[in-house]
């Protein structure tokens, strides 16, 4: 294993673990003032990238696009994401996150009309296998379980992984001509703007003294690694790295929210997470197996 393969697998790390970080930031901080101050935080890192002289070079249509990415991969994605862990338990939304190399599939057959081989088929059917099976444990009030509120944290994560597939769909096409860190200043930048009108009462109202110094270090954390480092990471190996490798290292995500959620949540594993995370693994593993070669028969002969 490379070096650029720790890169992609730290990204997914990160990812993961931002799944319980965030559970724990909202127990304490509503989800408009956290949602807003996210992207204040990755504005502020990525100021120097916004450039006049680079931003009048955007075509409309680019300009389209990333608005676009910015409604659904940051905006969106970020309401859903953090309303959802607020409702559900963080080892049930690292595994439906999990599932978004099998959603991206899905919305690329759809929408680019790509059709996905049969190992990218059957990973789409074990990922909703995964899901189904976290949803009725949870809604038959399984062990673990928390009734119907977690039922509906669980669709908002479904919701959340709908909005980043769409985003990887749209950045297809901008990634050939925008480099990836201005998309990701662009993309923030928008997504601030769009979050403003929710958050911004929310900022004015909040009392602040009622949140510990650990929780904003999180928050922190959180801004710079959700926005910026696990971005850079997965950007900069991807690069070295086949993509149809690359789909193993997203089966780190679920594992690193699970053992965020035991340790620090106190969450405990129930036979229907082991359940789901073994469909969901098992989906990118297949999906991610290099096709045998076949010698032409001339070559055979």
């Amino acid at each position: 294993m490379n070096r650029y393969a720790f890169l992609l697998i730290a990204a997914m790390l990160l990812v993961g673990s931002n799944v319980g970080i965030g559970k724990s930031i909202v127990a304490f901080v509503p989800v408009p003032v956290f949602a807003t101050l996210r992207f204040v935080i990755a504005v502020a890192v990525l100021w120097p990238f916004y450039r006049w002289s680079k931003m009048r070079r955007v075509t409309r249509g680019e300009w389209l696009n990333l608005f676009l990415q910015a409604f659904f991969g940051t905006f969106l994605f970020t309401l859903l994401m953090l309303n959802g862990v607020q409702r559900t338990s963080a080892m049930a939304a690292g595994v439906i996150t999990s599932t978004i190399p099998a959603v991206v599939a899905l919305l690329a057959w759809v929408w680019l009309k790509e059709p996905p081989s049969r190992r990218a088929l059957a990973a789409i059917a074990l990922a909703i296998a995964g899901i189904l099976i976290i949803n009725l444990a949870q809604s038959h009030g399984g062990p673990g379980a928390a009734g119907g509120s977690s039922l509906s944290g669980n669709l908002m994560i479904m919701g959340a992984v709908v909005c980043e597939s769409t985003y990887v769909i749209l950045s297809r096409r901008l990634s050939q001509t925008l480099p990836a860190i201005e998309i990701c200043a662009y993309t923030h930048g928008l997504g601030l703007l769009l979050m403003l009108p929710l958050g911004a009462g929310a900022l004015l109202h909040f009392d602040y003294t009622r949140v510990a110094g650990p929780t904003w270090l999180l928050l922190i954390w959180y801004g710079l690694s959700a926005s910026i480092f696990s971005f850079w990471l997965w950007m900069k190996g991807i690069r070295h790295v086949p993509g149809a490798l690359a789909g193993v290292f997203t089966a780190v995500l679920p594992i690193a929210a699970a053992t965020y959620g035991i340790v620090f949540l106190g969450e405990r594993p129930t036979p229907a997470h082991a359940a789901a995370l073994s469909c969901v693994v098992a989906g990118l593993v297949l999906a991610s197996l290099q096709p045998r070669r076949t010698l032409p028969a001339t070559a055979a002969s």
